[in-house]
């Protein structure tokens, strides 16, 4: 069930909204007399196979860059990167 609150009253009682959330309830924020926003639960989404537990989607899999197995490190990632660069603007070194 949806509960109208006023945008001081929660100001005012933040925390035991807060926890009145937690527990499934939802309110309805009135500003002035209007609705200004919803105040609800979260609703956790079937996580994607490729995304982790907060959300970040893994584009590269670095490990799969090396015949081990074991990655690559950052640096020389980037030195490899720095010589394709070259290579691409035509400055062979």
């Amino acid at each position: 069930m949806t509960k109208i609150i006023g945008l001081k009253d929660l100001r005012l009682n933040t925390e035991s909204y807060i926890s009145q959330v937690k527990k499934g309830d939802s309110f309805i924020v009135m500003k002035r007399s209007e609705p200004a926003f919803k105040i609800s639960p979260y609703q956790f989404e079937e996580v994607d196979e490729k995304e982790d537990d907060k959300g970040w989607k893994t584009m590269i899999d670095f490990t799969k860059l090396t015949k081990n197995g074991k990655g690559i490190e950052a640096g020389k990632l980037l030195s490899l990167l720095r010589k394709i660069e070259k290579k691409e603007n035509g400055q062979n070194k």
